[in-house]
């Protein structure tokens, strides 16, 4: 969830394998590794989270996602079904 709005759900599996959202692939790569050998890319959110109150007109994490478009900034994405079992709420998986 982000700004009290589900941004991507599936199975735990699902998730931790295939994230689509931005903004799951960014909480994800957080995670600290098990293995201090292995090596990945850390995706790192940039800007202010906005408040509640003040959440911008399109989908609500636009403001710092690295993919945003102007379709982004002003229309709301909706949580639409990508695979079986597992949504997304983001215009990037149409």
């Amino acid at each position: 969830m982000y700004l009290g709005s589900m941004m991507e759900f599936a199975d735990k599996k699902t998730i931790f394998s295939n994230p689509r959202h931005p903004y799951t692939q960014m909480l994800l790569s957080a995670v600290p590794d098990t293995d201090p050998e292995r090596k990945r890319e850390r995706l790192v959110m940039q800007g202010e989270l906005p408040g509640i109150e003040n959440a911008p007109k399109g989908c609500k994490f636009c403001t710092r996602c690295p993919y945003a478009t102007d379709r982004c900034r002003t229309e709301v994405p909706q949580l639409r079904e990508t695979e079986p079992g597992h949504h997304v709420d983001c215009f990037l998986q149409e």
